[in-house]
């Protein structure tokens, strides 16, 4: 039995500490690499069949972050923040398993028989379900940037996901293909004084049944 006291470590510590960040301090940059360990680090999270159907959109760009702010509610984070990525699920697709499940195939880590009984049961879940694919694209984004979040606050950056833009306006000036969802913005970058802690969360009692 794990007792309380091994309930924490450095990441325990972590997550408990995270708050959206709502100040950065604009002249901080981060560097393209660790924009892309980020993506790295998020695309470490679950997906459904291993489909891993998402991708990321990194404003950093004065002319990118212009373009985006007045489609996302005008929020400050916008432009202040080092980076904004643009989360975007993708619809779950069975299709593109065979190619997403070779690497593990490739590692030794799957038999390569074993790909067909994952694409038969993915393509009988999603096919015909347009809402399940939907729905999976937005799980599969949330995850990864989840994931994004904590390690940007391991760093010592803030982090601010947001769900007020223009879906339609995002998805026509940043070129989304037709299969992707904007699931969440994600502002990323170096804090300036002000943020609040971690606010006070409802107790477990009221959210938790043991049955």
């Amino acid at each position: 039995m794990i007792s309380e006291i091994a309930l924490t470590n450095a990441v325990i510590e972590c997550i408990l500490s995270r708050s959206a960040a709502k100040y950065y301090d604009p002249a901080a940059t981060i560097s393209d690499d660790l924009i892309r360990e980020l993506v790295r680090i998020g695309t470490t999270a679950p997906t459904s069949f291993h489909l891993q159907n998402w991708r990321f959109i990194a404003v950093r760009s004065p002319e990118a972050k212009a373009r985006l702010r007045p489609i996302a509610w005008n929020q400050p984070a916008i432009t202040e923040a080092a980076v904004t990525f643009i989360v975007c699920g993708q619809l779950a697709d069975s299709s593109v398993l065979p190619a997403r499940l070779a690497p593990l195939v490739e590692a030794g880590i799957m038999p390569a028989k074993m790909v067909p009984e994952w694409e038969i049961p993915a393509r009988d879940l999603y096919m015909e379900y347009p809402q399940r694919q939907r729905d999976e694209a937005v799980r599969t984004g949330t995850f990864g940037a989840a994931a994004m979040i904590y390690a940007a606050r391991s760093l010592g950056l803030g982090s601010t996901p947001m769900i007020g833009f223009d879906a339609e306006a995002v998805h026509r000036e940043f070129g989304l293909a037709g299969d992707e969802v904007p699931v969440m913005l994600l502002s990323v970058g170096a804090m300036r004084p002000g943020n609040w802690p971690q606010k006070p969360r409802r107790p477990v009692a009221d959210v938790l049944d043991l049955v």
